[in-house]
């Protein structure tokens, strides 16, 4: 099972979650697959995999983009699971501070307010180190507009890493890596 953590002001709509799930299901997949569109407030988003993590029959491989990334690795501590990570976000209660404020989902249209409430429970949930490195597959292009891939390749020093020249935050080699995604996460590929 893949559970996919979308990032801030995304959705189960982004480019990446939908394309991964059009290749499960093209490959008789689709059932092991799962994006919800995440609350604002991280304590809700825990809440909402950790739910899911406890339907999954067996340990379930988390993919987390950006924020989710972020979301990912708590999870993957927590849990003892594996986990890729999508030009993650590696101190979000940091990196978000500058959008506190009125937001816009940019897949959804929906409008929310983003707090310092929401800042707090970001930095609750920061993990202070990596453990069992090996559980982790990270991926970055070096253009990322948003965040800067260094900081990541820093965070999981020791982990497997990608990481492509150029691109942008939206990762635009994800294509290419997809069989390779579902080998890391245990699934069949035809």
């Amino acid at each position: 099972m893949i559970l996919y953590l979308h990032g801030f002001r995304s959705a189960p709509g982004s480019v990446k979650a939908t394309r991964l799930r059009d290749y499960l299901t093209e490959r008789g997949l689709g059932a092991r697959y799962w994006c919800e569109q995440l609350p604002v407030c991280a304590t809700d988003v825990i809440a909402l995999v950790e739910a899911q993590i406890a339907r999954c029959e067996t340990p379930p491989t988390l993919i987390g983009s950006s924020l989710g990334g972020y979301y990912a690795t708590w999870l993957a501590e927590k849990h003892d699971l594996k986990a890729i990570l999508v030009n993650p976000s590696v101190v979000s209660h940091i990196s978000l501070a500058p959008y506190v404020g009125p937001q816009t989902n940019l897949y959804t249209g929906e409008a929310f307010d983003f707090t310092p409430a929401h800042i707090e429970a970001l930095r609750a949930i920061e993990v202070p180190r990596i453990t069992r490195p090996e559980r982790y597959w990270l991926m970055v292009d070096t253009g990322d507009e948003i965040l800067d891939y260094r900081h990541a390749v820093a965070r999981y020093a020791g982990c497997r890493q990608t990481i492509h020249a150029g691109g942008d935050h939206g990762f635009r080699h994800w294509d290419e890596h997809l069989d390779e995604v579902l080998a890391f996460a245990g699934l069949a590929s035809d």
